[in-house]
Order: structure tokens, then sequence, then C-alpha cells
């Protein structure tokens, strides 16, 4: 919960910040607190940036680790934005952030809750286009990773995916591997 919700719950500041001091309450990131009685979520990480940025999109290897595709372990919080919304200011958890245009940032949006927090997380098709659209960011190795265990799996179409990749404008890049995997 933020600071905001638990004022406006009518819990007066002092009282918060006791059961801050008495352990009753844990603090996840500026301005998030948990209840200790409460199981923590999944990602705690995902769930206190979702908290501070609820605009963003859960992308790249973080969105491979909701949907637990791959090996890799993000080491930041990975999110997407808008190109005119300003990267936020976080000092924990550490967060990565990659601007989108409009229309690359609305397509495969799912939302899912953790806890109570609702997050936005790219599907599995359009994570895939998007890792290889940052391949030069994140390594062709976790795109090629992630594209073979999805098809194996038959997470998503190979269809779904190209059709995400011409939204990103990686058709091009996509098809010869897609091809050799069929």
């Amino acid at each position: 919960m933020r600071t905001g919700e638990v004022l406006q719950a009518g819990v007066h500041p002092r009282t918060l910040y006791w059961m801050r001091d008495h352990g009753l309450l844990e603090k996840l990131s500026r301005g998030v607190f948990h209840l200790a009685s409460a199981p923590l979520p999944q990602s705690v990480d995902v769930a206190a940036v979702m908290q501070r940025v609820p605009e963003a999109v859960l992308c790249l290897v973080s969105a491979l680790a909701h949907h637990e595709i791959g090996t890799q372990i993000p080491h930041a919080v990975q999110i997407a934005l808008p190109r005119e919304v300003r990267t936020p200011r976080l000092g924990y958890p550490l967060v990565q952030v990659f601007h989108m245009s409009e229309a690359a940032l609305s397509a495969g949006v799912e939302e899912h809750v953790m806890g109570r927090t609702p997050v936005h997380v790219f599907s599995v098709a359009k994570t895939v286009a998007d890792c290889f659209k940052y391949r030069n960011k994140i390594g062709l190795d976790v795109a090629i990773e992630a594209l073979q265990e999805v098809v194996r799996n038959r997470t998503a179409k190979p269809s779904e995916i190209m059709e995400f990749a011409r939204v990103v404008r990686v058709g091009s890049v996509i098809e010869p591997y897609l091809r050799a995997l069929l």
C-alpha cells in the first residue's frame, strides 16, 4: 500500500510510522509499505515499482521472468513507458526504463494482480518481439533463448510473435530464427 492510500483511509501519519517502527509494517520502497503479517508478493521489487509507477508496463527480461521463460534473472526491474514520460527516480529497487512509441506500448498488454498491486505486463509473444527489438541492450542470446523456449513449449503461436514483431519493426530480424525453429 502507498502512504497516500493509508492516509486517505483515515489512518493518522503518526499511527502509520508507529506501525512501521514497531514492525507491523515493512517498508518496501519510499512511500510503499506492506503488512508484516501478510505474505509477500512473489516479486517484491516488481510490486514496489508498480505501486510507484502505475503507468509502467513490465517488459523484456523482467517480463520473461514473470512468465517463467528462460534462465535469465533480471538485474533491475525493466519497465516500458511512453516517450514523453520522464524516467522516474527511484532509490530502490533498481529500475531500467525503455521508452516506447504509443503503438508499441499499447500492443499486447496484459493485466495481472500481484498481492493487491495491479501489474501491467507484455504478453509472451510481445515480450519475445521486444527482446529482438532491444537485442543490443539485453543480448541476442537472451532473445534467441526466449524464442526457442516459447516455440518449443507452444506458449505463443509463431503468427502472434510475427504480428508483434511487425508492430515493433523487427519482423525481418525474427523471421530467419523462427523459420529455423519450425
